[in-house]
């Protein structure tokens, strides 16, 4: 068996760990794939030669090389996959759940910035699903989830932005600060259950690490539309939240993009 490892110079979110995934797992021989996100790093244990590896990785475009290809022990660390999977479906299901108590509380509170977060929440459901069929499933069932997802959030992100747009321009609605802090404060206490169950799995697992840096970016967010929240009681003014929200279509946009270069 041998031990190829790449530098990957732009892969630096989950998509690209997903697009990676998808695009070998039609290459025989390979045994095993090991991420080094931060430092942008891949290690393929397989049977044969490189070069197919390398081929089907340029393709992606994203800045691949090969940093050296040895000989090693039939030996690799070999993935928890019920562990994995019971921690994925939980942050799965907190992430859903929330994504529905934030898209009703925001229309009732009248905060885009609650509705643009629960439209992140949605996305990570999306990434969530998508780490579950890395975990298992066929290479057709996650293209087909990552188009439809990807089209389904590039829908929703323009309908919220135009929205946003909508009332900077014309009729300003004035949000419920203390429904937007609340709910937000809710959400991230949530998206910090989700990080230390993720950090608790203690994988290396690069889907594993993607939802990680995903629930990182939310507890973000989460703190964007706390401040707005405040900005809003403090200025008595909208744009605060009309400003976070449409930060957060935005992200939801490009995080969709990116899903929908899956099902390519």
């Amino acid at each position: 068996m041998k031990k190829t490892t790449f530098h990957i110079a732009k892969m630096d979110c989950p998509s690209e760990e997903q697009m990676i995934r998808m695009k070998l797992s039609d290459v025989e021989g390979i045994q095993n794939l090991q991420f080094d996100i931060p430092n942008r790093s891949l290690q393929v244990f397989h049977e044969g030669d490189s070069a197919e590896i390398f081929k089907q990785l340029s393709v992606l475009q994203l800045d691949t090389s090969q940093l050296e290809s040895i000989s090693i022990e039939e030996r690799f660390i070999q993935k928890s996959d019920g562990r994995e999977r019971k921690i994925l479906w939980t942050v799965l299901l907190i992430n859903f759940v929330f994504f529905l108590i934030e898209l009703i509380t925001g229309l009732i509170s009248k905060s885009m910035g609650l509705v643009a977060d629960s439209l992140d929440m949605l996305a990570d459901s999306v990434v969530y699903a998508l780490a579950l069929y890395a975990v298992g499933g066929t290479i057709a069932k996650k293209k087909k989830i990552a188009a439809f997802a990807g089209y389904f959030q590039i829908l929703l992100a323009v309908l919220g932005f135009a929205e946003v747009l909508r009332r900077f321009i014309g009729m300003k609605k004035m949000p419920d600060f203390s429904m937007m802090i609340v709910i937000s404060i809710l959400a991230l206490i949530a998206n910090i259950i989700c990080l230390h169950l993720l950090q608790q799995g203690k994988s290396k697992e690069a889907h594993m690490q993607a939802s990680m840096i995903f629930t990182s970016n939310d507890i973000i967010i989460n703190g964007g539309v706390i401040l707005a929240g405040l900005l809003v009681l403090w200025t008595g003014s909208p744009y605060p939240d009309l400003i976070i929200g449409g930060i957060v279509f935005l992200i939801v946009a490009r995080g969709a993009y990116r899903i929908l270069q899956l099902s390519k």
